[in-house]
């Protein structure tokens, strides 16, 4: 089954290009071609997904393209491919975003693995990010008295040592802790806390 992803193939050799093009496709990859990194940015409403891209092109080098990506905000994975690799060139690869970085002449397997991995390294921090959004947007809801209450459980402390910091009764305590964990979609105290830790919101 083909997936969503497309992989953008940049390379001015219009051989190597159909080859890799032809390669993805037999894998159950969708491919879009482009001569260079220019005529890459260029594309109108570009879909994201995975770059593979030569490193030594006219005007815009593979390199330069994943810096300048990366400068943009851009999540998009970048594998580089090259047939005059050497250790300097790698390390800027990797300083640029790059993800992975492949010398020519290599095996069909190789690079499909290595696209199949950081497709799905992208989809998991995707999915990861989705939750981290919808914590935020769920420990918004939260009063401030709940929330005061929420960052106690985070930082360790019982009941009653809450109850004591905030002047409160520890009933008190623990009718705002039932209601936060039933506007945060938490089973336990400790899914709470991974919630809270997951969105980087750690008390002071």
């Amino acid at each position: 089954m083909t997936t969503d992803a497309i992989i953008h193939v940049i390379d001015d050799d219009a051989a190597v290009r159909d080859s890799l093009a032809f390669l993805l496709e037999t894998a159950d990859l969708t491919a879009r071609t482009y001569e260079s990194a220019i005529d890459f940015l260029a594309e109108p409403e570009r879909p994201a997904g995975c770059i593979v891209t030569d490193v030594r092109m006219p005007d815009m080098t593979g390199i330069e393209l994943a810096r300048r990506l990366r400068d943009s905000g851009s999540v998009e994975p970048v594998i580089v491919i090259t047939g005059h690799a050497d250790v300097p060139m790698a390390i800027e690869a990797m300083r640029a975003g790059v993800v992975d970085f492949i010398e020519k002449p290599f095996d069909d397997e190789v690079l499909l693995a290595s696209i199949h991995r950081v497709l799905d390294q992208s989809r998991k921090a995707t999915s990861a990010d989705a939750e981290r959004r919808a914590i935020a947007v769920r420990l918004d809801t939260l009063s401030p008295r709940e929330r005061d209450i929420v960052d106690g459980l985070v930082k360790g402390h019982a009941n009653k040592v809450i109850a004591f910091d905030l002047g409160i009764s520890p009933r008190t305590v623990e009718v705002y802790r039932a209601n936060a964990m039933t506007k945060m979609h938490a089973g336990s105290l400790s899914e709470l806390v991974r919630m809270v830790m997951t969105t980087g919101s750690f008390p002071d």
